[in-house]
């Protein structure tokens, strides 16, 4: 199992934002999120919202670092990626 993170950089509601994603599936996605405690509404579309505060936290329990442009790449890779307006 593996959970993706990219660094903190997303602007957002008076803070900074990562995205966290699989390349596998949802579910793991969902699960991984579930044990961390972060809320199921932090999905958005096809990634968790985390915000700057947390991301320490979701690295150290396993998330890997990987680039804005990864975290994308990933995402199409897999066939999980859900860009807006679909």
């Amino acid at each position: 199992m593996t959970v993706y993170i990219d660094p903190p950089t997303w602007p957002g509601h008076g803070r900074m934002w990562s995205h966290m994603v699989s390349d596998v599936s949802f579910a793991e996605l969902h699960d991984f999120a579930e044990r961390l405690g972060v809320p199921r509404r932090a999905f958005e579309r096809d990634h968790y919202d985390i915000p700057s505060h947390r991301y320490a936290e979701v690295v150290a329990a396993g998330a890997v670092e990987v680039s804005s442009r990864e975290v994308v790449r990933l995402l199409n890779g897999a066939g999980l990626r859900r860009p807006k307006g679909r």
